[in-house]
């Protein structure tokens, strides 16, 4: 039964998915921690500690079965959250309890747990991007072709295509995936470095055998998932690692961010809209509104992420010599509610851009509008072919412009623009040619070519890589 009488945040009741809440939960964090301890003690087995398999068979028989009561009590007492799960490990595994954590510090099960759920997080972050830009790659072939208005400062400027413009959504996704793919390319384990770093405790157990403390981290490594660890720490890995990757959520955020306000500005011109259902109410008080309201939860979602994102920043910046613990309370609120921010941000985006609705009429009627405007270059060039003064004819050209426009916007009148054109004899046309230099097509460029080569060169490479049968999203290492 839900309870009403306390702060529950929204992140996990209305907007991010049960998979990314797992990988910031209890299960997955404590499961992580004793994976690591078995992981240490296979490993110092191996490398001649006397630990035997029976120890790690009854160690491994209790990942998942977390004893949480006997923690919680354990930390009542000691005030010490690593040391009261080893505790509760212990009382679950009695033959191995004298060997659980051995040489280790709270930072070899807390850091290496939390490089792990940077990992986990980050695949399913990848996954789902990736299904956007499925989804918008498929809207931008089928609309390639559809001329559109393109603006600069929010004004007219000349023609490009639907397709076209969501290109440049797709672009900057793009950009998004590829840099979150260098961070986990180069994201390293911690190992296990000890309280300082020095890992002086593991040349303790390894009587000064420094081959064996560094084929330590290899093995841990290894059994983790990991090519390597990172070769020089404090106590802590470097906090700049959180920044770096929060940074690369804030791009997602502000990827976002641009194509949901895109959509609310055309949603306004009644060109393009996000996805209506037909019982979905828009506003309480005005029943015809069909209000923008998943685009702008981006948006609001999305600022949240882009400010989060100084958190971890300023966090690494402030870590004093070999570690601090002001990081910690931090950390476990701003990681994890970026990560489940984005998340949201993400199933939104599947949702809005898998069922995009376009009105190619009112967009048509809205090119028209204005084609006669931008048509007066290509007129200015024909007249010039047949004798023409190029000087005078461009005076021509704007003083009619400035003349349609002013019967359009103050009298609420037609652009009558190529009818004062083709009463001027000067430019030697008939309406006829004119008329001919009004088709959109003339006046998108390589929009289609540019849209066909961008999709076959960029985005299908990335779909094919971290599509859903081919990114894991295995969430226990």
């Amino acid at each position: 039964m839900a309870e009403h009488n306390k702060y529950i945040s929204p992140l996990s009741t209305r907007y991010s998915s049960d998979e990314m809440q797992y990988i910031f939960s209890d299960d997955f964090k404590f499961s992580t921690w004793r994976k690591l301890w078995v992981a240490l003690a296979k490993t110092e087995k191996q490398l001649g500690l006397s630990i035997t398999d029976e120890q790690i068979k009854e160690l491994n028989s209790h990942i998942y079965d977390i004893n949480y009561e006997v923690a919680q009590e354990r930390e009542k007492l000691v005030r010490h959250d690593v040391m009261s799960h080893v505790y509760a490990y212990g009382k679950q595994c009695p033959q191995a309890e004298g060997i659980i954590h051995l040489g280790a510090t709270s930072c070899y099960v807390g850091d290496n747990a939390d490089i792990i759920a940077l990992r986990e997080a980050s695949k399913i972050i990848l996954s789902k991007a990736t299904q956007v830009l499925k989804n918008l790659s498929d809207f931008a072939d089928k609309y390639k072709a559809l001329a559109c208005l393109a603006y600069t400062h929010l004004q007219p400027a000349q023609l490009t295509t639907v397709g076209k413009r969501a290109c440049l959504w797709l672009n900057e996704l793009a950009m998004d995936i590829k840099e979150l793919e260098h961070r986990l390319i180069n994201l390293q384990l911690l190992g296990s470095k000890g309280t300082t770093g020095t890992q002086s405790s593991f040349m303790e157990l390894f009587d000064n055998d420094e081959q064996k403390v560094k084929k330590l981290d290899d093995l841990i490594a290894e059994q983790m998932g990991f090519d390597s660890c990172v070769s020089i720490s404090g106590q802590t890995y470097s906090r700049k690692i959180d920044a770096f990757f929060l940074a690369t959520l804030s791009g997602f955020a502000q990827s976002a961010y641009k194509f949901a306000n895109d959509i609310r500005i055309l949603s306004s011109f009644e060109e393009v809209e996000e996805p209506f259902e037909d019982n979905q109410i828009g506003s309480s008080a005005m029943p015809y509104k069909r209000n923008p309201m998943r685009c702008e939860r981006m948006c609001a979602l999305a600022r949240y992420v882009i400010i989060d994102s100084l958190n971890p920043a300023i966090t690494a910046g402030t870590q004093w010599f070999e570690r601090t613990l002001d990081d910690s309370a931090n950390k476990r609120i701003s990681v994890a509610e970026a990560f489940l921010a984005v998340d949201a941000i993400l199933n939104i985006y599947i949702n809005v851009s898998n069922g995009l609705v376009v009105y190619e009429k009112v967009i048509e009627k809205r090119v028209n509008e204005k084609l006669p405007f931008m048509a007066t270059e290509n007129i200015l060039m024909e007249s010039v072919k047949r004798g023409g003064n190029r000087q005078e004819l461009h005076e021509r050209l704007r003083i009619y412009s400035i003349e349609a426009a002013k019967k359009v916007k103050l009298e609420g009148g037609k652009n009558d623009l190529i009818d004062r054109i083709c009463a001027d004899n000067a430019f030697k046309m008939t309406k006829e040619e004119i008329n001919s230099l009004l088709d959109p097509n003339k006046y998108i460029g390589r929009c289609v070519s540019q849209t066909e080569e961008f999709l076959r060169d960029t985005i299908l490479p990335l779909v094919k890589k971290y599509g859903e049968k081919n990114i894991t999203t295995q969430l226990n290492v």
